[in-house]
């Protein structure tokens, strides 16, 4: 089947795309939910759910509900830690009948670092194992067992990149392989270092992954030199070098307005690189500093 969403239009025209990140939290409260993407201001082209990723939240299928109702379209995380295939194909078919079309298709952290470590993983599949299942439910219209889907499923599938992970090799390897099972857009963690993601997007794009899938940079607007070091410490995905964490530092009780004229600076620096589709804006539950960043850069 076709994915007809707004962000598969993007790709597909060559569009430069802007998403961002919002997460509700741990309410009840459709409002809560409601204001938080308002909080947005409107600006970004698709809208990432998070899917539990720093604790116990919102289900992300029932917060891209509130999304399409605002007029908003959302892209759906699922991450394998919490769900096996039974439950992750079952929440696929119902974002698909409330007329979700994205998705982002990722492992999780481990549940140690989310403050839940008495929950048990699950992790019944690998995330590139949820893309290729997810589009094997597009092209084939099929579940895992072979049993026919009843309806439209119209989803457009994306994966994460680290492009921090070493060695270069294995880096590779792990994005050729979710391309191949059907990731037709690449959102990377936040980006602090450009010399270092710049050679990653090269080494990419002689690859030739660019050709076959959108690689939209991340970033992450830091309000504290406290925060992006324990961001550092307990992420090992958060590659945030010495020099960003000394200009936070230095800017003392301004240190919020240091972190968006740091993220100001790198998205215009990712903006000229080639290979590049886009810009995701990481917020960290912050939503109302999307819309600041935007302007200031100029998205």
């Amino acid at each position: 089947m076709k994915v007809d969403s707004k962000l598969a239009k993007k790709i597909d025209t060559g569009d430069f795309i802007v998403t961002a990140e919002c997460a509700p939290g741990a309410t009840a409260a459709g409002a809560t939910a409601e204001a938080a993407f308002k909080a947005l201001g409107g600006k970004p082209g698709a809208v990432n759910v998070a899917d539990n990723s720093h604790g116990v939240a919102l289900s992300a299928v029932a917060a891209c509900a509130a999304a399409i109702r605002l007029g908003i379209e959302p892209v759906l995380q699922m991450v394998t830690r919490d769900r096996n295939r039974i439950a992750l194909q079952s929440d696929l078919l119902g974002a698909a009948s409330l007329g979700i079309k994205n998705v982002l298709c990722m492992s999780g952290y481990h549940q140690t670092l989310i403050g839940c470590p008495e929950s048990a993983n699950v992790f019944d599949i690998d995330s590139t194992q949820l893309i290729e299942l997810t589009n094997r439910m597009l092209e084939k219209g099929l579940l895992a067992d072979g049993t026919a889907i009843e309806g439209p499923f119209s989803m457009l599938v994306g994966a994460a990149a680290n492009p921090c992970l070493k060695p270069l090799e294995l880096n590779l390897l792990r994005i050729n392989k979710k391309v191949e099972a059907g990731a037709r857009f690449i959102q990377t963690h936040a980006v602090f270092d450009i010399e270092s993601f710049s050679g990653w997007l090269d080494a990419v794009r002689k690859e030739g992954v660019t050709k076959k899938a959108a690689i939209l940079a991340s970033v992450f607007p830091l309000d504290s030199a406290a925060e992006a070091q324990k961001l550092r410490d307990t992420y090992a995905e958060f590659c945030i070098p010495d020099n960003v964490i000394e200009r936070l530092k230095k800017a003392g009780n301004n240190s919020r307005k240091e972190g968006l004229a740091i993220c100001v600076e790198t998205i215009k620096q990712l903006k000229g690189l080639d290979g590049l589709r886009g810009i995701h804006i990481l917020s960290g539950g912050r939503e109302a500093v999307v819309p600041e960043l935007c302007a200031a850069s100029g998205l």
